[in-house]
């Protein structure tokens, strides 16, 4: 059994005799822990806080990091409450989007992004819909074991799970996602985090900078004519949450010669409601990867 696996079973005993509490002194820590030990992680943040208020000071960008790491352990406290879903508590905005496609039978995308708690989004959205047939595509991280606990709870509940594999990229992803879409599923997908190197990404405009995000979920729209939707979670207390899913954007057919310019106007449609989401919400983007691209690369682009 892995460290960090054993650690998450752990706490999780803790938690149930002890109380949350427990658990989430502990998981403070170990945020504040990663704060001071992985430099680099801390720059990625201070990195975006200095795109987000660019006329702020350094150590407000600092602060605002450190606020985000401890703000991450709320995500873990809240997978505690999964065990019982009569504790979380939520509200929707735009679920009548998903009702009529559903109706409809026309499925869709649902293209989500590291912001609050995507597996309580996923977990709440098969709860709110029962009859939904969703997809879900993750990274595969195999040495994040605790994501591996997530991925069994999340099939259990019934929602089918594609672990992406960065090193050894399958098209039959690409081609049973297209089939699942036409026979009246919905895919979600990750809007904001490009998985691999070899990755098709589409450049986008982010808080005055440059960035990159996942081109397949605009691609499978283009292909399938099925809506996308932008779906955003965000936390507004202890085991509370606020879901709003976008109106649909609609990708129309065009000639292959405009394909890579449609999918870049889709891309930036997703960036800008990224970006207005973060400005209500910046500490809860959840994403420790470098995101932004350097600012000497954006001279040169």
């Amino acid at each position: 059994m892995g460290l960090r696996r054993a650690f998450y079973r752990i706490m999780t005993h803790l938690s149930r005799r002890l109380g949350p509490g427990a658990f989430s002194l502990s998981a403070r820590g170990i945020a504040a822990a990663y704060f001071w030990l992985f430099p680099g992680r801390v720059r990625i943040g201070m990195d975006f806080y200095r795109a987000l208020y660019p006329q702020r000071p350094p150590k407000f960008h600092r602060r605002c990091t450190w606020k985000q790491f401890q703000n991450f352990t709320s995500v873990y406290l809240d997978r505690l409450n999964l065990l019982d879903f009569s504790q979380v508590r939520y509200t929707c905005q735009g679920w009548e989007h998903l009702e009529a496609a559903m109706a409809q039978k026309t499925g869709g995308i649902i293209l989500m992004s590291h912001l609050g708690n995507w597996e309580v989004a996923a977990h709440l959205m098969k709860r709110e819909a029962p009859g939904i047939r969703l997809l879900l595509y993750m990274g595969a991280q195999g040495k994040e074991q605790i994501e591996g606990i997530q991925k069994q709870d999340l099939a259990r509940s019934g929602i089918r799970i594609i672990a992406a594999d960065p090193k050894n990229p399958s098209p039959w992803d690409i081609i049973e996602a297209v089939g699942f879409i036409r026979a009246g599923g919905f895919v979600s997908m990750t809007g904001d985090r490009v998985w691999t190197p070899y990755q098709r990404t589409l450049p986008v405009t982010f808080l005055g900078r440059r960035a990159r995000v996942p081109e397949a979920p605009h691609a499978l729209a283009l292909v399938t004519g099925a809506p996308l939707w932008v779906f955003f979670s965000f936390r507004t207390g202890p085991a509370r949450y606020h879901f709003t899913l976008s109106e649909p954007i609609q990708l129309p057919p065009v000639p292959r010669t405009r394909r890579k310019r449609a999918l870049q106007l889709s891309a930036q449609i997703y960036a800008r409601m990224l970006e207005q989401a973060l400005r209500q919400n910046p500490l809860e983007w959840y994403h420790f990867e470098p995101f932004l691209l350097p600012e000497r690369a954006n001279t040169s682009t």
